[in-house]
């Protein structure tokens, strides 16, 4: 009885719950359009896990976002809403970029350098509006959503600049040198269904989410941010620097986003290119954060989920089916965890009057 009941009260049994209430809209709205809902989740799961070399590129297209997922995730334990994610992604990105085209320097060296320079990018980016938050008050959200359009408009002026700007025409930068990618050698990727994008970014990803979850649960740094977020009042009254705490977590939380840039343009883009719209990496990594309870190892596997639907969604155009059926499905899960409360107190309710009965 004691273990249905912590099933009832677990925030994991909700996040399956609405996955499956996700699929089971996604399935009503395909049936209304005319397209079969069992022929468009079976060319979506065959479209991941059909081929090795499609479960790599899931895999891939997961790497970031599990990246940004942890970016929002550790805002949301002190408390902040990091909406700008997506600006800090971008700005990593340029920056990652800027340094794989312009310096030039030996293979792992490179690398290191890029990703420096990416996180700095993004850490700078959230703390200039966590400074705007301490000293004047500014709400973050509203703050965020400009730092966003900024971001995006300054990464179109500077892929226009001569000297990083692709010769020939192409609304795009030059491609970063061989010695700042993070491709895996010939040997694995022929292991790996010769997908020529195989890279490190997964495992960066997993490294990154284990050393974020021993930050927050081991650390006195992790203490105080969870004590600013659970508690802003009680934090300064037991003598935790607040102000300090949220200007920390949002540098922290931008330096994440901002190395999630530089693996998607390390592993797979290898350049930067002018934006038609917001490219949505830091804006997906909310939904990831959402779905993972902002737990930083729940993160591996919702980046994970996100991923496979994501390249999954592409293969639909094989049963005339749309790819935006995916963002229907992964809206859907956001809304029903966002009233995840309203329904555990329905169902345990529900289960107190039938045990009275």
């Amino acid at each position: 009885m004691d273990k249905k009941k912590g099933i009832l009260y677990s925030n994991a049994f909700y996040t399956l719950l609405s996955i499956v209430l996700g699929f089971v809209v996604g399935a009503i709205l395909l049936f209304f359009a005319g397209i079969s809902p069992a022929a468009a989740y079976g060319q979506l799961v065959s479209g991941v896990f059909g081929k090795l070399k499609n479960m790599i590129w899931a895999v891939i297209y997961a790497s970031p976002l599990i990246f940004t997922g942890l970016s929002v995730a550790f805002s949301f334990r002190t408390g902040v809403f990091n909406i700008g994610a997506e600006g800090q992604y971008v700005v990593g990105t340029l920056a990652a970029c800027a340094v794989g085209i312009l310096v030039k320097l030996p293979p792992v060296l490179h690398v290191l350098v890029c990703f420096l320079a990416a996180a700095l990018a993004g850490a700078l980016w959230g703390s200039v509006v966590g400074l705007m938050k301490v000293k004047k008050g500014i709400n973050e959200v509203l703050s965020f959503i400009m730092f966003n359009w900024i971001a995006f408009y300054l990464s179109n002026y500077v892929v226009n600049l001569p000297i990083i700007h692709k010769e020939g025409g192409g609304e795009a930068t030059k491609d970063i040198m061989d010695s700042a990618t993070i491709i895996f050698p010939d040997v694995i990727r022929d292991l790996l269904g010769k997908n020529r994008n195989a890279n490190y970014g997964f495992l960066l990803a997993v490294a990154a989410a284990i050393l974020i979850w021993f930050v927050i649960n081991k650390t006195t740094l992790g203490f105080k941010l969870r004590a600013v977020g659970f508690n802003n009042n009680a934090a300064k009254y037991g003598g935790i620097n607040s102000d300090r705490a949220v200007m920390t977590a949002m540098a922290i939380s931008g330096a994440l986003s901002g190395i999630g840039g530089a693996v998607q343009l390390m592993g797979m883009s290898m350049r930067v290119s002018q934006f038609a719209a917001q490219e949505g990496f830091g804006f997906e990594g909310i939904t990831v954060a959402l779905i993972a309870g902002s737990n930083p190892i729940g993160c591996i596997f919702s980046g994970l989920f996100y991923g496979a639907m994501k390249y999954g969604g592409t293969k639909l155009s094989l049963v005339d089916a749309p790819a935006e059926v995916v963002d229907i499905i992964m809206g859907t899960i956001i809304l029903f965890i966002a009233v995840s409360h309203v329904l555990r107190n329905f169902i345990i309710s529900r289960k107190q009057k039938g045990g009275a009965a």
